[in-house]
């Protein structure tokens, strides 16, 4: 762990749409309570020693603390003579308390529910999204030191560490937010942070439907392919609501299955009784101790899983997915980074390889076809708004092709007047080769929902 003094900023939670600024961001005013606050806050960490560990929860422990933070504060005034306006002295408690119950200058934005990512760019730049769409805010940290700080708070209890050895980390906050940080040599600019956040209520299909994520038939049916047990993987780039999309569609999975869930860091948030959720460990300062997601997909074969969700494949867990996939575990759920669904197989494929086993590229790929059923491809357009943009499945092997067929497609037609993407969710006029499966599996699809114009290269294989 760092143990840098932490210091404070000043800054506002506010959102301006600008994407330059010029200078630190601190006015003089703003630069005397910040270095007030400071000051404060030394006194403070002196006096309480395990500050860092404070349980917010306890109601008398933190009003005690309050009380002590204004006692310490009007000592601070006096002695430099300061005499602060009201609202002056209201934000400089606000900065302290900021400091020691949140997570500093970035708290207003991490309990703001329309914020949706947090981007920290060293101490003097954070951008912002809301709504799809990327603001410059008007909130600094204090100094390289300051962030480093706030790094700190956020991993210390994971019992995760950042330093010139291990310069980049994984976590997450108490809600559920996923925090990636990386501090110099590596980040040129500074200590970064960035904070993918989640609703504390996860969104449920018709949060995904009034989105116009996708309709109301494409849910009917992706439900019945998750009660069907079908092996799914959603594809899509970075901040495509590939992570969401795996929620709602975990959601689907009855209440009666053992569901265990692998993450690099815990996001998903199942609502199932019988849910086990694991979480990989980087290795510790002496290099040792790491659990990697493959660890972990072995691991829970042993489990009796009724459901594996990976949270997403990156490497040789592939392998051990699809042969799980192949060996009994239907329905198993996962996530991979592409930009469209034939990369999402040669992504797959890719990964099989970083296994390490030396294996025929067909029968690589034939360990594919045979194991994924559904390719569900995201895409976030220019407006900010996510869709669903195919829907497609993995018909089988054609000489060594893997063939795909897409059920349902989103048909993009323009911008409307205000700049928002137009178009409709349209059905490809295709059955899936599995409905039988769903049929035994008691999903009694109607057949109108396939019902649709057949679209140019709804079939392909390559």
């Amino acid at each position: 762990m760092m143990s840098k003094k932490p210091q404070i900023s000043g800054g506002e939670a506010k959102v301006r749409p600008e994407v330059k600024r010029s200078g630190s961001g601190f006015t003089e005013k703003k630069r005397l309570i910040s270095d007030l606050a400071w000051e404060t806050l030394h006194r403070f960490i002196d006096t309480v020693k395990d500050y860092a560990s404070i349980d917010t929860a306890d109601k008398a422990r933190k009003k005690e603390i309050q009380a002590q933070i204004m006692t310490i504060m009007e000592e601070v005034l006096q002695e430099d003579s300061h005499h602060l306006s009201q609202p002056d002295r209201q934000n400089l408690i606000k900065q302290v308390n900021d400091e020691i119950f949140g997570f500093g200058p970035i708290t207003a934005l991490i309990n703001d529910p329309t914020v949706t990512e947090i981007m920290v760019n060293g101490p003097g730049t954070v951008y912002v999204e809301r709504d799809g769409k990327i603001y410059l805010t008007e909130i600094n940290f204090r100094d390289d030191n300051h962030v480093l700080h706030t790094i700190d708070k956020i991993i210390m209890p994971l019992g995760r560490r950042i330093d010139e050895s291990s310069p980049m980390v994984d976590a997450r906050l108490p809600d559920g937010s996923r925090v990636n940080s990386i501090i110099p040599p590596l980040s040129i600019n500074g200590p970064c942070i960035t904070i993918r956040k989640f609703a504390s209520d996860p969104y449920v299909t018709e949060d995904l439907i009034n989105f116009g994520t996708l309709n109301s038939d494409i849910a009917m049916f992706l439900k019945a392919c998750v009660h069907g047990r079908l092996n799914i993987i959603i594809s899509g780039g970075t901040g495509t609501g590939k992570t969401t999309t795996l929620n709602v569609l975990s959601s689907y999975i009855p209440n009666t299955e053992r569901i265990v869930t692998i993450e690099d860091a815990a996001e998903l948030q199942l609502k199932q009784d019988h849910v086990v959720s694991l979480e990989s460990r980087p290795a510790n300062i002496e290099g040792k101790g790491q659990i990697t997601i493959r660890d972990l997909v072995i691991n829970s074969l042993r489990m009796r899983p009724d459901r594996i969700v990976v949270g997403e494949a990156r490497g040789g867990e592939a392998l051990d997915m699809l042969q799980a996939m192949n060996t009994g575990h239907d329905g198993s759920l996962s996530t991979v980074h592409a930009n469209s669904a034939r990369d999402a197989l040669a992504r797959m494929e890719t990964m099989v390889l970083m296994a390490g086993l030396d294996l025929p590229m067909r029968a690589i790929r034939e360990q594919v076809a045979a194991a994924v059923d559904l390719i569900i491809q995201v895409q976030r357009y220019s407006d900010g708004t996510r869709k669903l943009l195919r829907v497609c499945e993995v018909v089988g092997m054609e000489g060594d092709t893997i063939t795909m067929q897409d059920i349902f497609v989103f048909n993009h037609s323009g911008l409307d007047e205000k700049g928002y993407v137009t178009g409709k969710f349209v059905p490809t006029g295709i059955v899936p080769n599995f409905i039988d499966k769903l049929r035994l599996a008691g999903e009694n699809i109607p057949m109108s929902i396939f019902e649709g114009e057949e679209l140019e290269r709804v079939r392909w294989g390559g």
